[in-house]
């Protein structure tokens, strides 16, 4: 499969000022910039960075960013499923996973992820694709926002529903062990039915359980 990306690019408004949000943006781009000392959801800044020009080097990967000047303040990234998940057995070269969203806490608030998911849903090679993620609740900031599991399962509800995605059934033992975890994906206009059934294969592989 031929991944085509093709760049696009929106001013969002903020209190003060306004954010470019665009992408995909190429990994020499990206070393260009600096990134933002509250992105440390998933790793230290500067590693973070690192990882996300790793993933801007591959072949599929996608990396959508908010950027204030030069600095980067939010990312969404997009890539094949972890080897070691269940989403990359069916080796389906149409499906990419949502790897990871954020946003500096500064400029939380502002609909920043809704708008990162909205680009990155201009492209219309996103329709070639079914694109999932996956929603743990430990990898949720609670304490630093003060909300509850639920209120924060609602939020991360509504910023993937801007970009189309929406909750999905499934069997995975590690998404069923609490129940504000989640599966959520967008199935592109393009995507044949026998990728449709053999993604309904991977969301259910334990029914001998039942």
């Amino acid at each position: 499969m031929k991944h085509k990306k093709t760049y696009h690019r929106i001013e969002w408004p903020i209190q003060e000022g306004k954010l470019i949000i665009e992408g995909p943006i190429a990994p020499e781009t990206l070393e260009k910039y600096y990134f933002h000392e509250g992105l440390v959801a998933f790793r230290p800044p500067k590693q973070q960075k690192e990882a996300l020009i790793g993933i801007a080097h591959l072949e599929e990967g996608r990396i959508i960013i908010a950027r204030d000047g030069d600095t980067i303040v939010g990312y969404v990234t997009f890539l094949y499923p972890d080897p070691l998940e269940r989403w990359s057995e069916g080796k389906m070269d149409n499906l990419l996973e949502l790897g990871a969203i954020e946003v500096a806490p500064p400029y939380r608030g502002h609909q920043v992820g809704k708008q990162l998911l909205t680009v990155s849903m201009m492209d219309d090679a996103m329709e070639d694709y079914i694109i999932i993620t996956t929603e743990y609740y430990w990898h949720w900031d609670l304490k630093g926002t003060g909300l509850t599991v639920w209120e924060y399962r609602k939020i991360m509800e509504k910023m993937m529903n801007a970009g189309g995605l929406v909750w999905y059934a499934t069997d995975d033992p590690e998404i069923c062990s609490h129940p504000a975890n989640c599966l959520m994906a967008r199935i592109g206009k393009r995507v044949d039915q026998a990728s449709v059934e053999k993604f309904d294969q991977l969301r259910f592989m334990n029914r001998y359980m039942y």
